[in-house]
């Protein structure tokens, strides 16, 4: 049970650390995540830059807890709690019938919609999983075994990736394969 703990510690860290670095990566895409918030309309316009910073330092209180193993439960707790306020925010933008892009992992114009919900509440469940064995187990800090550890740190590294692209992989399987290139005819030469 503690490689689970020490996958969930790892998926959530790479996906907060990724969606981080794509909102804090320069002004233009600070500015683009906070105008996405505005454009949601969950906050007064004037509110909506200080929830902006509000969720850059939730992030990056997030990354902190989770990195010791004395604190990293606090940290998956943390990152539930922030990753179930996101959800809400999004459904109650959609319910309003607001679909703004996914600022989520900064550059991403894909609108907000139920993949969205679906991908946070995964991840709340898989931040409540670790804190659960971690709270079982208080042992559940490092990995025992450098192997198994690693087995673990290379799933959740491939996992965060591949949440951070979800917008692009949920575009490829909607549009498709790209069909093939039709074969040109060969010319006969006489």
């Amino acid at each position: 049970m503690t490689y689970v703990a020490f996958a969930c510690r790892i998926l959530l860290f790479g996906v907060f650390l990724l969606a981080l670095a794509g909102k804090v990566r320069s002004r233009t895409a600070f500015a683009s995540f906070a105008r996405s918030i505005t454009d949601l309309r969950l906050f007064p316009r004037k509110v909506s830059r200080a929830a902006a910073a509000a969720v850059i330092a939730g992030e990056v209180a997030v990354l902190l807890l989770l990195v010791p193993p004395r604190t990293a439960s606090l940290g998956l707790a943390a990152a539930v709690l922030l990753l179930l306020a996101f959800t809400a925010g999004i459904v109650v933008a959609l319910r309003g019938g607001r679909r703004a892009p996914c600022r989520c992992f900064g550059a991403s114009a894909t609108p907000l919609g139920p993949l969205h919900v679906v991908r946070n509440l995964i991840l709340a469940g898989t931040g409540a999983a670790g804190f659960a064995v971690m709270t079982a187990l208080p042992a559940a800090g490092w990995p025992a075994h450098a192997g198994g550890g690693a087995v673990a740190a290379v799933a959740a590294v491939v996992a965060a990736l591949l949440v951070a692209r979800l917008d692009d992989l949920a575009a490829l399987f909607r549009t498709g394969w790209p069909a093939p290139v039709a074969a040109r005819p060969r010319a006969v030469h006489k």
